[in-house]
């Protein structure tokens, strides 16, 4: 059930609703927005009272059954759309956010040159992996703790928020150090004690959706996030794996739309994993502008062909820079800046 509370209550009504709420058996989880708390009760209300009671109540505005599986994420738990404030970012709202930079951080001057390049050329996120999921254990697996220092030495240098990708439990509390935004890769998307410890550090958590995911599974694995206490929640579409073999996944522009009707939480396009090909990077994100998107996260590299991972699907400075002023057209006419 989802209880809506009128909007200047006090927060002793509120505590009230609560107790309420736990009292008939209800385990509450609060949503506070500019205007209005909403309150998700999980329970099953085969065995317990219903909650319907409530709208007696006089700071209760609304009481509402959900009747999907995912609660918290839903829409229906929450109609207006989320926002996400990073570093003075919005995410979700009129502007669309840019989160670029390398797949991995290899060097102090790669990552310098990076940040400082996607900077100017209009991104406010800087992305870099310091902990890196490689299909062979023969590949490099990233820099670790030297490349969070790396990140943080660089939002120092450039303003720019940081997110980067968390692997593992054991490193919760040291990438939660370093970073604005916690990524949950696709490989760890239904890994549901990271997505836990990951949520309980109270940072953005972006979750990027698994490589053979249905949409379904994919917001069920958001609702651990919400379940825990953390409404900052992105969606990441990043490529699912299909038969199709001319692009490394298959980058789901459906999922825009889709995400959207069904949750009001931002949804966020990566194009590089998507298509595994620089070449078309540029096309994915003007699709992913004009489906709505609210942001998109690229790589970049000062040099793809030596790059330590992932060299073919990542874009050059200078390809970045132009992908930025071809983005502005589309951007307007989707009625974001």
């Amino acid at each position: 059930m989802i209880i809506v509370l009128k909007p200047d209550i006090t927060r002793k009504q509120e505590t009230a609703v609560l107790q309420e709420i736990r009292k008939l058996g209800y385990r509450p989880h609060v949503m506070r927005g500019v205007a209005r708390t909403v309150i998700g009760a999980i329970g099953d209300e085969r065995t317990h009272q219903s909650l319907e009671t409530l709208t007696t109540w006089p700071q209760v505005e609304q009481v509402m059954p959900v009747q999907k599986r995912y609660k918290l994420v839903s829409r229906e738990a929450h109609k207006a759309t989320s926002t996400i404030a990073v570093r003075g970012n919005i995410i979700g709202g009129r502007k669309l956010q840019v989160m670029a930079g390398p797949c991995s951080v290899e060097t102090e001057a790669q990552l310098m040159s990076v940040a400082h390049a996607v900077k100017k050329a209009g991104a406010t996120i800087l992305r870099g992996g310091a902990y890196k999921p490689r299909t062979s254990p023969y590949e490099f697996q990233g820099l670790g703790e030297k490349g969070l220092k790396l990140l943080a030495k660089a939002r120092r240098e450039t303003g720019l928020a940081v997110i980067t990708e968390l692997l593992s439990e054991a490193h919760t509390d040291l990438v939660a150090e370093y970073t604005d935004i916690i990524q949950i890769g696709a490989r760890n998307a239904q890994n549901f004690q990271l997505l836990i410890a990951a949520a309980k550090t109270g940072k953005p958590i972006l979750l990027k959706r698994g490589l053979s995911m249905r949409i379904e599974e994919w917001l069920l694995a958001g609702e651990y996030v919400l379940s825990n206490g953390n409404a900052n929640l992105l969606f990441c579409e990043r490529g699912i794996r299909t038969f199709e073999t001319y692009t490394r996944n298959t980058l789901d522009l459906a999922a825009v739309p889709i995400i959207k009707a069904e949750s009001h939480c931002p949804i966020v396009i990566d194009p590089s994993q998507g298509a595994g090909r620089a070449d078309l990077v540029s096309s994915m994100c003007k699709g992913a502008v004009a489906m709505g998107a609210d942001a998109l996260l690229i790589e970049v590299h000062p040099n793809p062909t030596a790059a330590w991972s992932d060299g073919p699907q990542q874009l050059s400075l200078d390809l970045f820079a132009r992908l930025m002023e071809e983005l502005r057209p589309f951007i307007a006419a989707a009625g974001r800046e």
